[in-house]
């Protein structure tokens, strides 16, 4: 069996910056078992597998695997896939903005495609679901221990620890500054630990001093437990981001808006634009875009 694939750098308008994806069309009826082995031999942070939507709203149905694990959402994928999908020609005019409706394992995932000069170059999704809030059960003297910094590394100003998720759980480390999160380094042993088998195991350190740089905040995220060592974008957890800052900034009424670099530490820069709508306190809607570009075109031999 010959499968066809493309590949997409997803939160960069160039080749070699971002998230590396992969993207399946058309293979979503494949086994679950065999899925997973495609993603593990490309090895990316995430593949996806498109299929034909199950529902009359729908635009395409979608799996999304890191190496190791099948994952209900993830943004990278959202914003890759939008992009392929909206370049195919397959759901409208490629002029001004387009509606797609993705179908997660997490639900509906509504994302606006941008046109420019016919082709797709922006995409901005809402996720599926409202931020989850948990604090965390760990000490900064743990947190810092477990990322290789000093207690006066983490929680700056007063800023907390926090468990987080839009659809994906992330552990949310504030992080003191650019100097402190350069020389973050994830220790698996205390990780296996203390966070392996927790609600949130996917580690992301946020730092809010950015310096010179146009950016808001400045991101890592390592995901050990879903086969990726350090990701260079992620939107899930961008999201889960919005729904923190937006507990933390104490708006009763608004909307509120960060740039977010990541990817810096490997090479592949990064850029999320994360949106969230407050209403009485509370997030009411979070959203994620960025640009795309294609990067290659394949064809894979699978054992039949």
């Amino acid at each position: 069996m010959q499968l066809a694939f493309h590949t997409l750098d997803v939160f960069t308008d160039r080749t070699f910056g971002g998230n590396p994806l992969g993207v399946f069309p058309d293979a979503a009826h494949l086994p679950t078992e065999l899925m997973q082995r495609i993603a593990k031999e490309m090895n990316l942070s995430e593949t996806v597998f498109l299929g034909p939507a199950e529902s009359p709203e729908g635009s395409a149905r979608l799996r999304i695997f890191t190496p190791s694990v099948e994952v209900p959402f993830a943004g990278h994928p959202t914003v890759g896939s939008a992009i392929f999908l909206a370049a195919s020609g397959d759901h409208g005019p490629p002029v001004g903005e387009r509606k797609l409706i993705l179908e997660e394992n997490v639900g509906s995932v509504p994302v606006e495609v941008r046109f420019e000069n016919g082709a797709p170059v922006f995409a901005r999704f809402t996720t599926a679901l409202l931020p989850e809030h948990r604090p965390s059960p760990h000490s900064r003297v743990e947190l810092a221990a477990m990322v290789g910094l000093g207690e006066t590394d983490v929680c700056p100003g007063g800023l907390a620890p926090e468990m987080v998720s839009c659809g994906l759980p992330y552990h949310i480390i504030p992080i003191r500054s650019l100097d402190s999160l350069s020389r973050a380094k994830l220790d698996l042993a205390m990780w296996e630990r203390i966070l392996a088998d927790s609600w949130a195991h996917h580690v992301y350190l946020v730092c809010m001093d950015t310096g010179d740089r146009d950016a808001d905040v400045q991101v890592r995220m390592f995901a050990p437990g879903s086969g990726v060592p350090e990701d260079p974008a992620t939107g899930s957890a961008a999201a889960a981001l919005g729904g923190y800052l937006a507990r933390v900034d104490g708006t009763d009424h608004g909307s509120l808006s960060w740039t977010v670099e990541q990817g810096l530490a490997m090479g592949r820069p990064s850029l999320i634009h994360v949106d969230v709508e407050v209403l009485e306190g509370q997030a009411k809607a979070v959203r994620i875009g960025g640009q795309a570009v294609f990067v290659s075109q394949g064809t894979m031999v699978v054992p039949a």
